[in-house]
């Protein structure tokens, strides 16, 4: 049966300019990083991607490397759900995929040469059952390629069609102030940094990405804004079996669950059910409070999750107080 969305899709839904650009996103978006691998239950994709479009969710995003164990499983099963259930919302949707992680053996399968990055999109393109993404991000900085390589790679992607905007991902303030120099210097439309932000992980605060940001007008989408899971009550009572601990402890480990990290997300807590919301709620409300955050993502193991995520859509500010307290909570220790 052929889906068709909710008419009421766009009722409940903000929608953000990426800085200065004319592309908007929504608050809310849904990243595949996870749940969307190769033994991964597809029906609960297909649902998830429902709710998710029915709910205003316009975006999402993957990358050449998502899926597990199996890179680039991800975007073989987005093809599918886009090819057999999305295709006639092609236009109503935004389709962002990455490159800069090792996808195969040798010296080409890596980083950030326009050998890999055309190659990578090329690929990209195939296993989506796509003529273009929306947005082609460089994953991660070089340290061994010449950034003008880099970003002319990015600048090639868009003016061949096969993307509609170029963006950068992991990158600090420092290196996106030259990056901004060649984007201007090729023309092309560069909208967007990707980049890990959340009550517990300030970095973007403070080697100068937010602050380069405003200052070029450029957008800023947050990943990981619930620290992989720990700023949700889920560990307050011990280690659920679901958990990605449980699932892999690859990049969340059972030892980073400490006894001063527990103490500090239960402060958090308690202030967010002061507020009415869960404690995820109020972590991705609050990556807002930083004006150049244009949209936020989430990511879900059920269609359930998304529908409570979505609800930051129309969320309560913040007192100052609360503020100062969600600070004061994330610096101890």
């Amino acid at each position: 049966m052929k889906y068709i969305s909710d008419n009421s899709r766009y009722e409940s839904m903000e929608y953000r300019k990426c800085g200065e650009s004319g592309l908007k996103l929504p608050k809310v978006s849904l990243g595949m990083w996870h749940n969307f691998g190769k033994f991964e239950d597809f029906d609960n994709m297909k649902k998830m991607c429902f709710t998710a479009f029915d709910n205003g969710i316009t975006h999402f995003d993957l990358a050449n490397n998502y899926g597990f164990p199996n890179i680039g499983s991800a975007e073989e099963n987005m093809g599918r759900i886009l090819k057999q259930n999305f295709s006639h919302y092609r236009n109503e949707l935004v389709i962002s995929t990455k490159a800069g992680y090792r996808m195969w053996e040798g010296p080409y399968g890596d980083f950030g040469s326009r050998k890999y990055l055309i190659s990578s999109l090329d690929d990209s393109l195939k296993r989506l059952k796509l003529d273009y993404v929306d947005i082609f991000y460089h994953h991660r900085p070089d340290p061994d390629t010449p950034l003008y390589e880099t970003i002319g790679a990015l600048d090639q992607a868009v003016k061949s069609g096969k993307a509609l905007y170029a963006g950068l991902s992991n990158y600090d303030g420092e290196t996106m102030e030259e990056a901004v120099k060649i984007f201007n210097e090729l023309k092309c439309p560069f909208v967007i940094n990707q980049n890990r932000y959340s009550v517990l992980d300030r970095t973007i605060e403070n080697n100068g990405l937010l602050e380069s940001a405003k200052k070029h007008k450029k957008g800023v989408i947050v990943f990981s804004p619930l620290a992989q899971g720990v700023l949700t009550d889920k560990y307050l009572k011990g280690i659920p079996k679901d958990s990605r601990i449980s699932k892999s402890g690859i990049y969340l480990k059972e030892s980073n669950i400490t006894a001063t990290l527990l103490g500090k997300v239960e402060k958090l807590n308690n202030i967010a059910k002061e507020r009415g919301e869960t404690l995820a709620q109020m972590a991705l409300s609050w990556v807002f409070c930083k004006e150049q955050v244009t949209s936020v993502l989430i990511g879900a193991s059920s269609p359930c999750q998304i529908l409570e995520n979505v609800k930051i859509a129309n969320g309560k500010n913040f007192s100052q107080e609360e503020l100062r307290l969600i600070d004061e909570i994330s610096k101890e220790g």
